[in-house]
């Protein structure tokens, strides 16, 4: 086999995993926003506010933490769960009305 063939291989092979993981981050997302969902109907039955800033903050850092540990960039990580809990706070409003 020569070697572009086998970077073609490698580049298949690469991009099936990516996928699959990719299938697996929608997954996991979607049952994040389920139970994010009953707690936000929990926090509007109770009067509770939509957003929980200790929590995002020690979130935050268990985040950072985590991704050192995955030897995955702890900004990256950290903006991927402010983007979730943005929009995690926006449904939290949104049942408030």
């Amino acid at each position: 086999m020569d070697a572009a063939t086998r970077a073609s291989e490698l580049l298949k092979d690469h991009r099936a995993s990516i996928d699959r993981l990719d299938a697996i981050l929608v997954y996991t997302l979607a049952e994040r926003f389920k139970h994010t969902q009953a707690v936000g109907r929990l926090k509007a039955e109770h009067g509770l506010p939509p957003s929980d800033p200790d929590r995002e903050s020690r979130q935050m850092a268990r985040l950072h933490q985590l991704a050192t540990e995955a030897d995955l960039e702890p900004d990256l990580a950290k903006k991927f769960l402010a983007f979730i809990i943005g929009e995690v706070i926006r449904h939290h409003e949104k049942l408030q009305k």
